[in-house]
Formats: C-alpha cells, sequence, structure tokens
C-alpha cells in the first residue's frame, strides 16, 4: 500500500497531474473504481483478503459479512486515499458544504469553561477532511506522524492548509506535552486519535484485544481536569458528517493514577464506534500486528501521546 502511495507522492510533477487532471473525472466513477479495484485485490490478493477478512471478523466479534466489509474497507481506503491527493488541492471555504455538523453545541459548551478541550476520536472516515473542517472553525492542534516519506508530503500539504500538528517521532516527548498544555491552557482543541498504535505505548484494551494505546488523553483529563469530547467523522456520500458527544470529566471517576482504567474506558467507547462503522475504520489491513505482540505483561512508564 505504501509503495502505492509512494508512486504518486514521491514524484511532485505526477502528484500536481493527477491533482490536476484528477478533479474533472466523475464523482461516480471515482467511486466505482474504488469498489472494482477493492473487488480486485479481494479476489488476486488472497494473503490480503484473508488477513482483512479475519482481522474484521476477531474485532467485530462477528462471523458473518467479513468479506463484504473487507471489500468495503479496501475501497474506503482507496476512496480516502484520492480525497487527500486530489481534492485536497482544491479545499477552501466553498468546499464547507461538504460537511455536516452534529453535537457541536458540546465543543462550544466544554470551551466554555475556560480549559481547553480534547477531541478524543478514532481514524474513521476521512479523518484528514474533517481535521481540516475543524481547524475552520477552532483554534486546533493535534498530533500525528510524518515519518514516513510517502506520507510527509500529504501532511505538509495540510499544514499548508493551516491545518497545525505535532509530529510524533519528530518532537520531544516533554517539549510535545508542554506545546499541547500551553494550547489547551490558552482554551485552544486538541484532536486525539485514541487508536493510534505504537509497540512502546502503555498496555490497554481496544476491539475487546489486549493491545497498547496511548494515555494522552487520559492524562491531560485526569492531572488538568481537561473536558474531553468523543468525536468521530463519518462518510456518507460525498458528505462528511461530523459527530460529536457530551463531554466527559475523567476526574469524577478515575483517581490521578488510574490512567489506565481512563484509557481503556475511552477505549470502549471507540470500540463501539468502530463497530457501527466497521468498513469506514482505517486500520483493518493492518490491525493484526497489535494483537501479535500478545501477551502484554507491563506497559510502558512514558506518557504516550496519540
Amino acid at each position: 500500500m505504501y509503495t502505492f502511495v509512494a508512486r504518486l507522492t514521491q514524484k511532485p510533477a505526477r502528484l500536481a497531474r493527477v491533482r490536476r487532471w484528477g478533479r474533472w473525472v466523475p464523482r461516480s466513477l471515482v467511486v466505482g473504481g474504488c469498489w472494482l479495484l477493492a473487488m480486485g485485490g479481494m479476489l488476486f490478493v488472497p494473503n490480503l483478503r484473508r488477513q482483512v477478512s479475519a482481522n474484521i471478523q476477531i474485532g467485530t466479534a462477528s462471523p458473518d459479512g467479513s468479506l463484504r466489509l473487507a471489500i468495503a474497507h479496501i475501497a474506503h481506503l482507496l476512496l480516502t486515499f484520492y480525497e487527500i491527493v486530489v481534492d485536497v488541492a482544491h479545499l477552501d471555504e466553498r468546499k464547507i458544504a461538504w460537511f455536516r455538523w452534529s453535537g457541536v453545541n458540546h465543543v462550544e459548551a466544554a470551551l466554555a469553561q475556560g480549559r481547553g478541550v480534547i477531541l478524543f476520536a478514532p481514524h474513521l472516515g476521512n479523518f484528514f477532511f474533517a481535521y481540516w473542517c475543524l481547524c475552520q472553525r477552532f483554534n486546533c492542534l493535534t498530533v500525528g506522524t510524518a515519518s514516513s516519506p510517502e506520507l510527509r508530503p500529504l501532511y505538509e500539504t495540510f499544514y499548508a492548509l493551516g491545518c497545525g500538528g505535532l509530529d510524533y517521532d519528530a518532537t520531544p516527548p516533554r517539549e510535545m506535552v508542554r506545546t499541547l498544555r500551553r494550547h489547551l491552557a490558552q482554551n485552544g482543541v486538541v484532536l486525539l486519535l485514541g487508536d493510534f498504535w505504537r509497540s512502546s505505548f502503555p498496555a490497554a484494551t481496544l476491539l475487546d484485544q489486549v493491545s497498547r494505546s496511548p494515555q494522552g488523553a487520559a492524562v491531560f483529563a485526569l492531572d488538568d481536569g481537561v473536558p474531553i469530547v468523543p468525536f468521530y467523522a463519518v462518510r456518507s456520500g460525498r458528505q462528511h458528517n461530523l459527530v460529536f458527544a457530551p463531554a466527559l470529566d475523567l476526574r469524577c471517576r478515575f483517581a490521578r493514577h488510574e490512567r489506565r482504567a481512563a484509557t481503556d474506558a475511552l477505549n470502549v467507547w471507540l470500540t463501539s464506534i468502530i463497530r457501527q462503522y466497521p468498513a469506514q475504520w482505517f486500520y483493518w489491513f493492518n490491525v493484526h500486528e497489535r494483537w501479535a505482540a500478545r501477551p502484554i505483561t507491563g506497559g510502558s512508564e512514558q506518557m504516550a501521546v496519540g
């Protein structure tokens, strides 16, 4: 997959041509092409079919429909890739019509407390576009990883559009925490993707599997009293729906030292949303890598922000 991405992003002239001509391709043809490619991948790449189908079956706790969802998952990845390669070059204030907000009052009510807000989200829908839309309305900051040379040009495109972010791999941990705390203290909004994974993260449970998760949201909530607003974005046709839930005050449920318990509680919500929209979750193609390291006997003591 990353090899395919690199064929475009590592050649600026080719990328520019794709963006210039891609915008004229009818949307119906793009969507149809993504589905055809996804079905072809499932048919002619049996290892991909078996792995993605098995991951979905385990992660959704459902024995039925895994092949259908696997095809939909690959089609979703391809369509998202098209959007962040082609459509992103044409994002401006006129494209706000592509987005529909639901429950944004929960963010505004949480911001009224004056401690900033953490939007806690999964990699669902086109999360790149969702973050761009959030940045049009709020003073936002997020954490990602642009260490992959294949993906870096895409991150740089969004940065040029005003989407602020910290590179997890390039920013020293203490500097990252200080920057995020300073942003929250200025009543800013921080988007943290709670299903981001690294083998060095503390132990946690996600999709009912022993895994590892970043604890940044739990730490800021328990130590600093920052309200957490669960958030996700899903695609419906060309429209991107941004959905916000009521704010959570984790200090009412957990002590400061109960980071694992607080993270697991947040991950229960992540699991429910992923299972509600399984075809649009980003990681089915490689989530087995998270489960391969079981059992986990302990977690990193460092604060992991995702």
